[in-house]
């Protein structure tokens, strides 16, 4: 269960953590294999085991610009599986195989009615997981803005 210790299953105790590994399946990726695509219903919540999973937006037709680069285990992408609209907002490919555990949006939703406490939890850190991504966006933009007011007014 030492995989289960990404952002969602913070402050989750050994049961929850017992009753989200029985619902987890693992699945094996190969080098340039698709997982998922922005905009696709997202059915899933990956955890990866082992590889690199590249996280990448499409920015017109022929450009992707990479957003991140999973390679520790116990990285969590496709949580967008537990927020309507439920689509993933970017795309996920493999970029060294490996193995992925996978967790269904539907058995997970179950649980998560089940045991409140689990619920309440887990989207507590999925809201402050977005609010850390927003922060370091945030962050990211000004400093390409300064870049680019820099090489405007030279």
């Amino acid at each position: 269960m030492d995989l289960f210790t990404g952002f969602l299953f913070k402050g989750l105790d050994q049961d929850q953590l017992g009753k989200i590994a029985a619902i987890t399946g693992e699945i094996s990726m190969e080098n340039g294999q698709k997982l998922f695509v922005e905009g696709e219903e997202a059915k899933h919540l990956y955890i990866l085991k082992e590889g690199a999973v590249e996280l990448i937006t499409g920015v017109e037709q022929e450009l992707q610009l990479p957003i991140s680069m999973l390679r520790d285990p116990g990285d969590i992408f496709g949580s967008h599986s537990l927020i309507a609209p439920h689509q993933y907002s970017l795309s996920a490919r493999c970029e060294e195989a490996g193995t992925l555990l996978s967790i269904e949006r539907s058995s997970l939703k179950k649980l998560m009615v089940a045991d409140r406490g689990l619920e309440c939890m887990i989207m507590r850190n999925l809201a402050e997981h977005f609010l850390d991504t927003l922060r370091e966006t945030r962050q990211e933009l000004k400093t390409h803005f300064r870049i680019l007011l820099k090489s405007m007014r030279s």
